[in-house]
């Protein structure tokens, strides 16, 4: 194996490591959401609260609008230098919250980190990748975020006996991934891709521009975003509200025990993490992207149609697990990650993943606080049709517009999609250093 092989190997290994903690800090409050809300007495507000300000949506939002920008502007490594430290913060805040205040606030704090890390983490791994295993490397990364729910909420079903206090040493076991995450993440190289792109400004005289200069500057960039937020945006309004909510809504719709919530969440992103590695990761490089992404969005569909009009029965439950968890796999959000990083310039890549995962997520942050109110309002019937809604949305856009990027270097797919206007418009969008 070669030594570019090997630290892209080792790199993505290690930045996987934010992906599984971005999931399982989602999981871990959503595993304990009834926990903390008979804690503390917190009404449908207060719950959908914490969910939007979490890793799940404005927190991650915002960090992503930061976190993007800095990962251009100083490299890719600073945010893995200093991130982690952060999210150990938040975490820690949650461990030892003994009121609604503190608990909110570490759910922020954790979700800001969260954010921060999550274009740098896809740019990262899509830089140093080989193009003909750029699907395979965001597969892992995707397989390192499906692992967490999985673990998580095994360990939710362990722990489960002791109430409230098994929640917390659930933040402790992220607390520990998340130094170890940090000790790897700092050692690893700097992309050689930004580095190649920071010695051109340099011999240019130019400095890196925000990320807000370039994401409408042009047809290409809007269209891309249009593109890439549709596919991701009303897939993960769906996902969102699940990763956060499905527990409290297998109990209180379906009358099942906190256990018996977090077994079925178990299985469900244990097949996840099945379905990416075995299935994305796998043909992600090989198979047409328009004909994978089509059977992940439509099993998708098709498992909430089974959940809203089939119903919480055992074999209703049991369907929408498995539909859903393949789904998951290979669908919307591993494509998202994957296409994100290919389709933008290097200069302005990481920045503008932040400008797109902050409307992502935000718009989860706003459902969060949505979802709860329709679900106890309307009932779940009318929630599960909206969830259909979404994600048949997301299918078309994805099926109609997919690009063609696979097997491709990332600087022929830019030269393609740019030309001369890269050449020209996006350069001339660098701001030139004053004397």
């Amino acid at each position: 194996m070669s030594t570019v092989a090997k630290e892209s190997k080792k790199g993505t290994i290690a930045v996987s490591l934010t992906n599984y903690l971005d999931s399982g800090c989602i999981v871990a409050g959503a595993s304990g959401l009834t926990l903390w809300a008979s804690e503390f007495g917190l009404d449908s507000f207060a719950v959908g609260l914490l969910g939007a300000v979490s890793a799940n949506a404005f927190g991650s939002a915002f960090g992503a609008l930061i976190g993007g920008h800095l990962a251009d502007k100083y490299g890719r490594k600073f945010i893995y230098t200093y991130n982690m430290l952060v999210y150990i913060l938040g975490v820690a805040i949650i461990m030892f919250a003994m009121n609604f205040t503190m608990l909110l606030i570490g759910f922020l704090v954790t979700g800001l980190s969260v954010g921060a890390g999550v274009p740098a983490s896809w740019t990262y791994i899509s830089e140093m990748a080989n193009p003909k295993i750029r699907a395979r490397n965001i597969g892992i990364s995707q397989f390192a975020w499906s692992c967490g729910p999985a673990i998580i909420f095994t360990l939710g079903i362990l722990v489960s006996p002791l109430g409230l206090f098994g929640n917390r040493l659930l933040f402790l076991s992220l607390l520990i991934v998340a130094v170890v995450a940090w000790s790897l993440q700092r050692r690893l190289d700097e992309s050689k891709d930004w580095e190649a792109e920071q010695a051109k400004l340099k011999e240019a005289g130019t400095k890196q521009s925000h990320p807000f200069k370039h994401a409408f500057s042009n047809m290409i960039n809007i269209k891309s975003i249009l593109f890439l937020v549709g596919v991701y945006m009303f897939w993960n309004l769906v996902a969102g509200a699940m990763g956060f909510f499905m527990p409290f809504v297998y109990e209180t719709v379906g009358g099942l025990t906190n256990t018996q919530a977090n077994l079925l969440q178990a299985v469900l992103w244990i097949l996840t993490a099945a379905a990416t590695y075995f299935g994305f990761a796998k043909f992600g490089d090989r198979v047409s992207h328009r004909w994978l992404f089509f059977v992940g969005a439509a099993m998708a569909v098709a498992s909430w149609i089974v959940l809203t009009y089939v119903g919480m029965s055992w074999i209703g439950l049991w369907s929408f697990v498995i539909l859903w968890g393949i789904s998951a796999g290979i669908g919307a959000q591993a494509f998202y990650a994957l296409w994100s990083t290919e389709l933008f310039p290097t200069q302005y890549r990481g920045g503008v993943q932040g400008i797109m995962f902050f409307i992502v997520r935000g718009s989860a942050g706003i459902w969060s606080i949505i979802f709860p109110v329709i679900l106890t309002s309307l009932g779940f019937t009318v929630a599960g049709t909206i969830m259909i809604i979404l994600l048949a949305i997301s299918l078309l856009i994805g099926v109609i517009w997919t690009p063609n990027t696979r097997g491709r270097t990332l600087d022929d797919i830019t030269e393609e999609r740019y030309g001369a206007l890269n050449k020209k418009e996006v350069e001339a969008t660098l701001v030139k250093e004053s004397d």
